[in-house]
């Protein structure tokens, strides 16, 4: 039977990343040491025993890489597993071959951390006290009955703790704002001011005053202070939606902001101290916007502690009645029913435009509805005129083929249920596999 409360050490200069992935582990029934140096990591390691190492690539002084020489010196088989971001890859990936176990790139997806955990030293030992405790209750009218927003709650309870910042990303339409205000929720902060921002929608010539704030007399029109949305969230959170569009010449100002707690409002030299957690979001791909010049990848990887992705409607199907008849009784103060035929309808639609769509649809219907069914009629044309045969199902998009299906569980049993090795053998991401096993397992249900 494993050791209680075996040790692992997470080694990371940020606090909130420490805190996070801290937490986590502690959820999988680990005891966390921590270290914010690769110097306090080896004083750590040669003080006491250490089952794993979670171990940075960039930190001042001596890196990752330069500790992982000097770890293998004191402790030639003591897993390591490297934590990179993206520029890195090459340098980690090397040092793979040179003495680490694994390595996983930022943002850390807490599933493959879990799974690369368990690979490399097994299933903790008895889980701490409250470590299996629910998730906390959700909102009212807050929906969750597909898997795929399940999985997404479940994450946000890890993650919500914590002060790292946090990336939403998702289609438009798809719920962001939400998953934001559920994350403040469940946070510490949740009393807090929960300040809400969307950047596509702020004019470039005063979003730097909208973020910091300004003084008086700072530029023309400016006739009395502003405190900005920094300090209206102090001690809260700042939402900032469509992080993509925020002007590039703004970008240094807002990382120096969380790296440092403090803002320097427009027209003033006097920086301010503040205390803010950031969520942002985008549904634009912003190693894309990188790649073009758009998006500093410091920025980038600063706001992209954890990243949480909001499924397309298309893809959480179970959701879409529950969510119409919360939408209808919002808009028509009582229940309504939806006919059969007008349940097929809405199962049997893309939803390109996500919850945003289907809210306008509901509500469009409730307008047209004079009694308390909606008709197919009630709902706008392209909605109402599915194309033939059976609606699809929550899964139907993912739904895997008999062969991949009979190849990915034969190589899994092949390796002894080590997804690591099995994901290599099949050449693809061990994150990949996850989802195609989460795939398989909804079939078998």
């Amino acid at each position: 039977m494993p050791d209680k409360q075996r040790t692992i050490l997470v080694v990371d200069d940020e606090a909130s990343q420490r805190e996070l992935l801290g937490g986590f582990v502690e959820s999988l029934g680990f005891r966390v040491e921590e270290a914010s140096s690769a110097e306090e990591a080896l004083a750590t390691i040669r003080r006491e025993p250490v089952e794993m190492v979670l171990l940075d690539v960039r930190m001042p002084g001596m890196d990752g890489i330069q500790a992982l020489a000097e770890i293998r010196k004191i402790a030639g088989d003591l897993p390591v597993l490297l934590i990179t971001a993206h520029a890195d890859l090459r340098q980690a990936v090397s040092a793979v071959k040179s003495g680490a176990d694994d390595y996983l790139s930022k943002p850390v997806d807490l599933d493959e951390l879990e799974t690369a955990i368990s690979d490399a030293v097994g299933p903790a030992g008895e889980k701490p006290s409250g470590a299996d405790k629910p998730i906390p209750d959700l909102p009212p009218g807050f929906v969750c009955e597909s898997q795929a927003m399940r999985h997404v709650v479940e994450t946000v309870a890890v993650v919500a703790p914590s002060r790292a910042p946090v990336l939403i990303t998702g289609e438009s339409g798809s719920g962001k704002e939400v998953v934001a205000q559920l994350i403040h929720r469940w946070s510490p902060r949740g009393k807090g001011p929960l300040v809400a921002a969307n950047c596509a929608g702020l004019p470039e010539s005063l979003i730097e005053s909208e973020l910091f704030g300004h003084t008086k007399g700072a530029f023309t029109g400016a006739s009395e202070s502003r405190q900005g949305l920094f300090r209206a969230a102090h001690r809260g959170t700042l939402f900032l939606d469509e992080i993509g569009e925020l002007p590039i010449h703004l970008q240094p100002k807002l990382l120096r902001a969380l790296e440092s707690g403090q803002i320097t409002p427009v027209g003033s030299d006097t920086p301010v101290e503040v205390d803010t957690r950031l969520i942002a979001a985008s549904n634009r791909d912003l190693a894309e916007a990188i790649k073009e010049n758009r998006f500093r990848d410091d920025l980038y990887y600063r706001i992209n502690v954890v990243e949480l992705i909001v499924p397309p409607l298309r893809q959480r199907r179970d959701d879409i009645l529950p969510l119409a008849r919360r939408f209808a009784v919002e808009f028509s103060g009582t229940p309504v029913r939806l006919s059969p035929q007008a349940v097929h309808c809405l199962l049997a639609h893309a939803w390109p435009g996500n919850v945003r769509q289907l809210r306008n649809a509901i509500q469009r219907a409730c307008l047209l509805c004079r009694g308390d069914v909606i008709m197919p009629e009630h709902l706008p044309p392209r909605i109402a005129a599915p194309a033939s045969g059976p609606a699809p199902t929550d899964s139907d998009d993912d739904r895997l083929s008999q062969v991949e299906r009979a190849t990915i569980l034969a190589t899994l049993e092949e390796c002894d249920g080590n997804r690591t090795h099995a994901a290599r053998k099949l050449g693809i991401s061990r994150r990949a596999l996850i989802y195609k096993l989460r795939a398989i397992e909804a079939e078998s249900e």
